[in-house]
């Protein structure tokens, strides 16, 4: 799966949380500074050509919707971070989030807990 650019993982998160939308919806989720509307319409016909949203036809518009789900979307970007640069070692990457957070002792015993609960 290709990595989306910002303004595209905004536009899929906005199309996630709506779930369908026409385009004038997606420009009002926008936070601004927002883009012009042929910009906009652009990135959501590359997303589509992408595969991420789909559309049907409604009167003279298109209803675009998500064809992939956040979380496989999230899953995609977790795995080439972890291949790409931890040499797909989840010690190496969770290491590095702990160091790089500069989490304290409760707060891993916090993750530690919530992890067990989900087990």
């Amino acid at each position: 799966m290709i990595r989306l650019n910002k303004k595209e993982e905004d536009i899929m998160n906005i199309f996630w949380k709506l779930k369908k939308a026409f385009p004038k919806e997606i420009m009002e989720s926008i936070t601004p500074p927002i883009p012009p509307y042929n910009t906009v319409l652009s990135m959501i016909r590359k997303l589509e050509k992408d595969g991420f949203i789909s559309h049907v036809k409604v009167g003279k518009t298109h209803q675009y919707s998500p064809t992939i789900t956040k979380r496989t979307y999230q899953k995609s970007i977790f795995k080439h971070l972890l291949t790409g640069y931890f040499g797909g070692s989840p010690e190496k990457m969770l290491s590095f989030f702990i160091k790089e957070e500069n989490l304290s002792e409760e707060e891993l015993n916090d993750i530690v807990k919530q992890f067990r609960k989900k087990k």
